[in-house]
């Protein structure tokens, strides 16, 4: 409050120093002589007349912020040829004419009638004339003036930033500098010390310091430490008039951090870690973890852990874990308990990196010591080895030691142990172990040609405890005797041309050996004894398990042989050595005069001789042509299709109505079935029909017997037709009016015996009585209409 009334008093002296200073410019403008019209006499009395200005304009001043209630005067003006009648009006132009500056048309005096900022707008350009009232005739040349607005101290300084954030390391020395805040001022630093700034430190000593003209923080404090404190609120002021009494003030905060250095070393908070593992734990289990304690942070409290000493170096090791920061202790090794109970670790702990600045502070390292105790765990079995290997001779009786296994208890109480074998990995029981002391023996005869090797798995468990079991690998190996005798390599076949010459080679032959190496090559390739002057042919051994089969003489004929069986005698280098005869069979085969193979057919042989080449593919395309005719014919026959009923035999009035049968012309487009009128004397019982499946087995109905074969047609078709009454399974189409109907349409009269017998008909029939015995029936019937007569 004190300060605005002084500033107030302030404003109010200025206004009466520019209002003074106004007046007194006027009062120069009143008694400044006036030029305009003067007139001076030459040396030869000629008149001059010079032409002056009739005023000249200096700047014109107005205070900036003025509140009082009249407006300001800024200024007067005046022309010498004014003489105060009023005849001269003057006028104002330019910017903010009218409406910031009005004047006075009679007096010239400009007053300003808005309150002004130098901050907004600085100066003002305007234009003065003056001009005969009555006439408007300008009286004066324009002149421009400027308005000033003179600056008072109305804006405060204001920093760049609202907040500040700056980071220094701990321990840094005083003077340091952590960071420059700047602030400005809006106010005219041209005119007093409105934008002159002084800078200083509200908040924050004794800790920080802020340079008074430059805005620049620095450390006040020696050694200050971020473990202690870590963040500080520092508030800086900035002050104009040059930080005088009445100045205007703004502020800042700056939140200053200090950043971490390694100047802790790491500390272990005790001095003795306690552990214990038990026996059964495996290598790389984890045992136990120790912490040294670095106040610093990030990369300066990085910690690495080292074992340095102690009688556990060998059995265990140290590794970081950096996110925790934590030594961790594994098993390097496997522990017994029964050999040694305890170990003791001297443990380091030190930092990663190190500051040279503060190694005056070190050592940056720190030691423990870290014990052990193992504890004792109920193991199972171990065996003398990790794997072992036998070796057992094939084709050994049965019962045969194959080796021995050994395991122990490794606990005190050193329990029995019982062995057995893993039966997955001897499927086919080829040994036995023995249960109390791990011999192993054959079961059967081993063969090496089929498995050589043999591997299977013993377990071993202790009596009283059968969860605790041990498992061993066992490799059998069968020793290979010398049991398979040499055979050929491959199913020989040699060719011989008949023009072969003495001592021609024809083929190689070799041999292979089941056996093993030692027991097989190298071969001996020879002739039995009684063919060993065999005068076709003969052998050579070539020594490298190889044999060559030669000619012995020239000349072979395929009409006399074609076919030869030399057998050889092949021998391995085994003891006992073994043996096999193998025959090999020689085809004597046509070549040209080269040697190459053209024939080795006997017959095609003959055969050149009659016919060609092309006579016989001729002949073998005749043939085949036949036999697809063949073929055919007979796929045709079958595709006839079968009478729905099947009979027994043929009878032949069934042939004679068939024949007799014309069908019903165009029109007739149902089918008619003959095989009702079959022999009933061949009917014993049910015939089945092949269009429908029966649901029941028809029997003869008692009293019905078959009808006689008799000439008596009608007899003969009422029996039918009181069977297919009684039939359940009978055709629905075996009745007589199926069997009448010939259908219409036909162009050729009915051929119907029956329908001839009962109409006039004048057909004659006694030819009848020509055609032999077969037709004596129908002679009968048909052959006479007298004899007709008289046997009815």
């Amino acid at each position: 409050m004190k300060e605005d009334n002084c500033l107030h008093a302030a404003l109010i002296c200025l206004g009466m120093l520019y209002y003074s200073h106004a007046i007194t410019t006027e009062k120069l403008n009143h008694t400044r002589p006036s030029l305009h019209g003067h007139h001076e006499k030459g040396k030869e009395g000629q008149v001059l007349h010079r032409s002056k200005r009739g005023w000249v304009w200096n700047q014109f001043f107005v205070i900036e912020e003025y509140t009082g209630p009249d407006p300001v005067l800024v200024g007067r003006l005046h022309s010498d040829i004014d003489s105060g009648d009023g005849n001269i009006k003057y006028i104002l132009s330019g910017e903010g004419a009218g409406i910031i500056f009005v004047i006075d048309d009679k007096s010239g005096n400009i007053h300003a009638t808005k309150t002004l900022d130098r901050e907004e707008r600085a100066q003002y350009t305007l234009t003065a004339q003056a001009v005969d009232r009555n006439t408007n005739r300008p009286l004066e040349p324009p002149s421009e003036f400027i308005v000033k607005v003179q600056d008072i101290n109305d804006n405060p300084p204001e920093f760049l930033h609202e907040n500040y954030h700056a980071n220094v390391p701990e321990r840094s020395n005083v003077g340091t500098s952590v960071i420059q805040v700047t602030a400005s001022d809006a106010d005219d630093p041209t005119y007093g010390n409105s934008a002159k700034l002084v800078y200083s430190i509200l908040e924050g000593q004794p800790y920080f310091s802020v340079e008074a003209q430059t805005g620049i923080i620095r450390t006040a404090l020696p050694n200050m430490d971020r473990e202690a404190k870590e963040e500080y609120h520092v508030v800086i002021q900035a002050k104009d008039m040059g930080g005088h009494m009445g100045g205007l003030s703004g502020t800042t905060k700056v939140t200053i951090t200090l950043t971490d250095v390694n100047d802790n070393p790491p500390k272990f908070p005790q001095s003795v870690y306690q552990m214990s593992v038990s026996e059964a734990a495996v290598p790389g289990e984890e045992v136990g973890r120790v912490k040294a304690k670095d106040p610093d942070i990030g990369e300066n409290g990085l910690v690495a852990y080292s074992i340095i000493d102690g009688d556990g170096m060998d059995m265990f090791e140290i590794t970081t874990d950096y996110e925790t920061q934590e030594g961790v202790v594994k098993l390097k090794k496997v522990l017994d308990f029964e050999t040694k109970k305890s170990y003791s670790l001297k443990v380091e702990a030190a930092n990663v990196h190190i500051d040279p600045k503060f190694i005056s502070n070190g050592p940056f390292k720190d030691t423990v010591t870290v014990k052990i105790s193992v504890e004792d765990a109920d193991e199972p079995p171990v065996f003398l080895k990790p794997s072992y290997i036998f070796e057992v001779q094939e084709n050994a009786a049965s019962g045969t030691v194959v080796g021995k296994v050994h395991a122990k208890d490794p606990d005190a109480a050193n329990s029995a142990i019982r062995y057995s074998i893993d039966r997955h990995t001897d499927l086919e029981r080829y040994f036995i172990i023995n249960a109390e002391d791990g011999n192993i023996k054959t079961m059967k005869a081993l063969d090496r040609e089929e498995i050589a090797w043999h591997n299977i798995s013993v377990f071993a468990v202790e009596v009283h405890k059968q969860h605790q079991e041990a498992k061993v690998p066992v490799a059998i190996k069968v020793v290979d005797v010398n049991d398979n005798a040499p055979k050929f390599a491959a199913a020989y076949e040699a060719f011989v041309c008949e023009n072969a010459r003495s001592n021609q080679q024809f083929i190689t032959i070799s041999a292979d050996d089941k056996d093993d190496s030692a027991n097989g090559p190298r071969f001996i390739f020879s002739l039995p004894p009684e063919i060993i002057h065999n005068p076709n042919f003969t052998l050579r051994d070539n020594r490298d398990n190889t044999a060559s089969v030669l000619v012995r003489r020239e000349g072979f004929s395929r009409q006399k042989q074609d076919l030869y069986l030399l057998p050889i005698v092949i021998s391995d280098g085994g003891l006992p050595p073994m043996s096999s005869t193998n025959t090999l069979t020689i085809r004597v085969c046509g070549c040209d005069s080269n040697g190459s193979l053209l024939s080795c057919n006997a017959e095609a042989y003959i055969l050149n001789a009659g016919l060609s080449t092309g006579a016989l593919i001729a002949i073998l395309a005749c043939i085949v042509i036949l036999l697809v005719i063949v073929v055919l014919f007979v796929t045709l026959k079958r595709q006839k299709k079968e009478p729905l009923i099947v009979f027994e035999e043929e009878d032949v009035r069934e042939n004679i109505i068939t024949y007799d049968d014309e069908g019903g012309g165009e029109e007739d487009t149902e089918a008619f079935d003959i095989a009702t009128l079959q022999n009933p004397d061949g009917i014993n019982g049910f015939i089945p029909r092949k269009d429908i499946k029966p649901e029941y087995q028809y029997m003869p109905r008692p009293g019905l017997r078959p009808a006689p074969n008799s000439v008596d047609v009608d007899d003969f078709i009422n029996t039918r037709i009181q069977e297919a009454d009684n039939d359940p399974t009978a055709p629905p189409y075996d009745s007589i009016q199926i069997y009448g109907y010939e259908g219409r349409g036909s162009v050729a009269g009915s051929l119907s015996s029956l329908e001839s017998a009962t109409t006039d008909s004048d057909l004659d029939y006694d030819y009848l009585q020509n055609w032999g015995p077969r037709f004596k029936k129908l002679a009968d019937l048909y052959g006479s209409k007298d004899a007709f007569d008289d046997d009815s």
